[in-house]
């Protein structure tokens, strides 16, 4: 059983265009030494930004120290509303996160934002783990739910936990990682299963319990194939997101819903 996200897509992108009709907002994505893939996405990014009335640019960087200054300079940029840092890189990105002036960190990953966001009080909120839950909200009753969330990473793993488990939301969350024992003991005793573990068909049909929500959040290529963490047949008995699509989109449209935040900054 598919999750549909197109109403929630629908209102998204309205909310987006409603404001970038009336305020100019440019968005800028810099990546160091990108290879196809990265260039496949971030020109995704721009046809999107084409379709929402948004400014976009990318900027591709050589090295770490050309980055940070690029970062610097946007920063300072009046006419740059955010920044969007392409990942991964091949050192831990907080090295060049803590450089994005909050303001404009529509990803939400900055120690700042991050920090907002245990408060309950972040504007920016990171855009995959805001996908999930706002997806998870507008499927079904959260409150009181029991999820499961595989995976700890601080772009989706923890923030999302901490979303799940705030009194917005108030599920009880188990986070699992590759040093929790019985992950199917957990995962069948789960109302809600966010799998973003970054493994394909990581969740099998046999750790899921009937008409439980999956909301997959995995995007790996296996044959030349995007799959996702969740294997397909578990949609036989549990209601699941797609890959490619789903979370994925969700996550897109957000980012540029952040964007049109900035304004109050101006």
């Amino acid at each position: 059983m598919i999750i549909s996200i197109d109403s929630l897509a629908e209102k998204i992108r309205n909310n987006i265009i409603n404001i970038s009709t009336k305020h100019k907002l440019k968005l800028v994505s810099v990546a160091l030494e990108p290879d196809k893939a990265t260039l496949a996405y971030l020109n995704s990014q721009r046809n999107l930004s084409k379709k929402l009335n948004i400014n976009y640019e990318i900027i591709k960087t050589n090295s770490k120290e050309e980055l940070i200054e690029t970062i610097k300079k946007l920063n300072d940029n009046r006419n740059v509303n955010g920044i969007f840092l392409s990942q991964p890189l091949p050192f831990d990105s907080h090295e060049v996160s803590i450089y994005i002036d909050p303001k404009k960190d529509v990803e939400g990953i900055t120690p700042h934002n991050l920090g907002n966001l245990i408060y309950g009080k972040s504007i920016f909120k990171p855009c995959t783990a805001d996908s999930v839950v706002r997806i998870l909200n507008n499927f079904t009753e959260i409150d009181g739910k029991r999820v499961a969330v595989i995976g700890r990473s601080v772009i989706v793993g923890m923030p999302v936990s901490v979303m799940l488990a705030s009194k917005e939301n108030n599920a009880t969350v188990t986070i699992c990682h590759s040093h929790t024992k019985n992950i199917k003991e957990i995962t069948l005793n789960s109302d809600i299963i966010v799998a973003a573990v970054g493994h394909p068909e990581f969740i099998t049909k046999d750790m899921v319990r009937e008409n439980s929500i999956i909301i997959d959040v995995g995007i790996n290529v296996v044959n030349g194939k995007i799959v996702g963490d969740v294997e397909k047949s578990v949609r036989d008995i549990a209601h699941v997101t797609e890959v490619p699509g789903g979370v994925g989109e969700i996550t897109s449209l957000i980012l540029f819903e952040n964007l049109t935040k900035t304004i109050l900054y101006k």
